[in-house]
């Protein structure tokens, strides 16, 4: 029993050391394991593992029979592979550059050949199983692509090309392992791969799996349309469906369960299921605790003299091989032609993670052909040996690398907006004019759409479910700013997402309760004067749709006069400081905060205050709301929003 609860909580032990540390989780979970296991016998009184899953009935020794595990392993990784066909969406195939569909494809190609050719004569591998090694070292997950890319400022078409080959070659990846697996497993014990029934066993189960997989998603869809599935059950019904699936085709026709599991999830990735999103939920978190839990028992299962195989300084060159030819020979063949220097084309060749797809698939093709075909033990060792090492690798070099390369984004100076509504896409505007990237965030589709026809780059998004890495590239980004007119959010987002977005700047707005608390125990992330919340920030920009720049001659003294005479107008809120090499601050709650070394503007909204001569910057006239002015400043003062704009990020 302790043995099976550590487990648990030692997978996540490792996944809350994956989130301190900012690195793939597969990391320490696979060390974890290793620890635990084949490594334990150097400390165990009598040289056994301390976690050791496999019982021997020799010895009495391990937690699970051959076949349990096995069984356990298998249904986890078939919910693995589904998880990863449902990133497969061919609409974003289409909209990816000829750079990433060749690096899925050409790419692909020439690791897929290239490994089995260094496995065969580096090792001495037999053909059936250098295939096999090369199928499973092409993929690179999302899932040990993301963390690294999250964390590292560079030039957003570099980022975008890592990001989209990993989340592409994942399902593409497994369906080429599970396709070698079927070839060599249907021949028997590898020999005459050639031969007729191989070939028809082959086809059958890409047949098959194929047609039982897109039919159970079609299935699964007709489901939906007709709604018997209640809302609390769809996490676990899908769960279960991938199961059936899985052991359905497998009864028809042996090893066919993985194929379709992959198949039905590339369908219904393509398919236009109002529910995708929490389908997209259950992967969260069910695969999330599968994983812990599979790949700690997956190398503790590894033996010791596995490990010492790896020893070996022919597998060093093989791992050589793999990340400074294969790697960089695939990318420059499949970026030849595209408009990308030397240096980026180089630092996209170093960064080749692999993945949880390339390390469970490889454990389990391990334990179904370890006593059918020679050197099919040596497959788990091997693959897990490339992909701590090429984790390891980039999770180290990616940093300096990206600056030695001269691909590091040098500032980031991009701004993150959540809420698109009139305010915010106002100071979008005029963030916008002077040369900033900005990306606004909403769950509302309308919003969105009302950025989208007025020129700025929005994105729909829910900050409370969704990766906001996933959806846009945001390796640019440095401020981070809450514009919604919900409190909540607001705090929610710079509590959660400012050390990924905010590391210049976290900003957001004051609650109505904020702003009547003395200056100095309103929070220093406040927006604006201090004194505006959302309601008054919407008003001003509805009815003085305007944003003006006042020059300050003078001291600092000089510089609290006039921003004082803006505070002062019922309908102006101070936005920004701008100085004079064209760089600004925002403005907060705290004028003591601000830095005023040299010549600079104040940027505010609202109406025009003639005796300060400012200059006009943005117009948005033409939706001026004919509302008369209001008398008072305070919340309780002014009317609910009324332009549309009322939904919460």
């Amino acid at each position: 029993m302790v043995k099976l609860a550590s487990i648990i909580i030692l997978g996540v032990f490792a996944q809350l050391i994956a989130s301190r540390t900012k690195i793939p989780a597969i990391l320490p979970l696979i060390l974890i394991g290793l620890l635990v296991g084949p490594l334990s016998t150097f400390f165990t009184p009598d040289g056994s593992k301390w976690l050791n899953p496999s019982y021997d009935p020799m010895t009495g020794e391990g937690m699970f029979l051959p076949e349990v595990l096995f069984n356990f392993v298998t249904l986890a990784i078939g919910v693995i592979l589904f998880e990863g066909g449902l990133t497969l969406n061919f609409r974003e195939v289409r909209g990816t550059t000829p750079a990433i569909l060749k690096l899925i494809t050409l790419g692909a190609l020439i690791t897929f050949i290239g490994g089995a050719i260094a496995a065969h004569y580096i090792l001495s591998l037999d053909w059936p199983m250098a295939f096999l090694f090369s199928s499973l070292i092409i993929v690179t997950g999302p899932t040990v692509i993301g963390p690294i890319l999250r964390h590292l400022p560079i030039k957003n078409h570099i980022a975008a090309i890592l990001k989209w080959e990993g989340i592409l070659i994942d399902p593409i990846g497994a369906l080429v392992a599970i396709l070698t697996f079927e070839l060599i497993l249907s021949s028997g014990a590898g020999e005459e791969i050639l031969a007729s029934h191989t070939i028809a066993s082959f086809f059958k189960t890409l047949i098959l799996g194929g047609s039982i997989g897109f039919s159970a998603a079609w299935i699964f869809y007709y489901f939906m349309r007709i709604d018997i599935i209640p809302e609390y059950l769809l996490n676990l019904f899908t769960l279960a469906w991938v199961l059936l699936i899985f052991i359905l085709s497998d009864a028809f026709f042996k090893e066919s369960g993985l194929l379709a599991v992959v198949i039905m999830g590339m369908t219904l990735a393509n398919i236009k299921l109002k529910e995708f999103k929490e389908i997209l939920t259950f992967k969260e978190s069910i695969s999330i605790l599968l994983i812990s839990i599979l790949f700690i028992l997956l190398s503790a299962n590894i033996e010791l003299y596995q490990l010492k195989f790896l020893l070996d300084w022919k597998v060093a060159l093989l791992f050589l091989a793999i990340v400074f030819i294969l790697r960089p020979l695939s990318v420059f063949a499949s970026t030849r032609g595209a408009q990308m220097s030397f240096n980026e084309k180089l630092f996209i060749s170093l960064i080749g993670p692999r993945g949880i797809v390339a390390a469970g698939i490889a454990s389990l093709f391990g334990m179904k052909l370890k006593n059918v075909i020679e050197g099919a033990e040596y497959i788990t060792p091997l693959v897990f040996m490339v992909v701590l090492g090429t984790v390891l690798f980039t999770s180290l070099t990616a940093k300096p690398l990206s600056r030695l390369l001269g691909v590091a984004v040098q500032e980031r100076s991009g701004i993150l907006i959540i809420g698109a509504n009139k305010a915010a896409r106002l100071l979008a505007k005029f963030l916008k004019s002077q040369g900033r990237k900005v990306i606004l965030i909403d769950r509302s589709p309308e919003k969105i759409e009302k950025a989208r026809q007025e020129g700025l780059e929005a994105f729909i998004a829910d900050v409370y479910k969704d990766d906001l890495s996933e959806i846009v590239d945001l390796n640019e980004t440095g401020y981070l700013v809450a514009l919604t007119e919900n409190d909540q959010v607001n705090k929610f987002v710079i509590e959660h997402l400012k050390e990924s977005y905010g590391t210049l700047g976290h900003f957001r707005l004051l609650s109505s309760d904020e702003i009547t608390l003395s200056p100095d125990k309103i929070p220093h992330e406040g927006l604006f004067s201090g004194k505006d919340d959302y309601f008054n920030l919407h008003e001003v920009s509805r009815q003085y749709p305007f944003i003006w720049e006042v020059p300050v001659e003078g001291d600092r003294s000089t510089f609290l006069i006039i921003l004082d005479k803006i505070l002062q107008r019922k309908h102006a809120i101070p936005l920004f400081i701008k100085h004079e090499d064209g760089s600004f601050d925002f403005v907060t709650s705290h004028p003591e905060d601000f830095q005023l070394n040299d010549k600079v503007s104040i940027i505010y909204l609202g109406e025009k205050i003639d005796e300060l001569h400012p200059r006009l910057l943005i117009d948005c006239s033409d939706h001026r709301s004919t509302i008369p002015a209001l008398p008072g400043r305070g919340p309780d003062e002014l009317p609910p929003p009324d332009d549309g704009d009322e939904a919460p990020a």
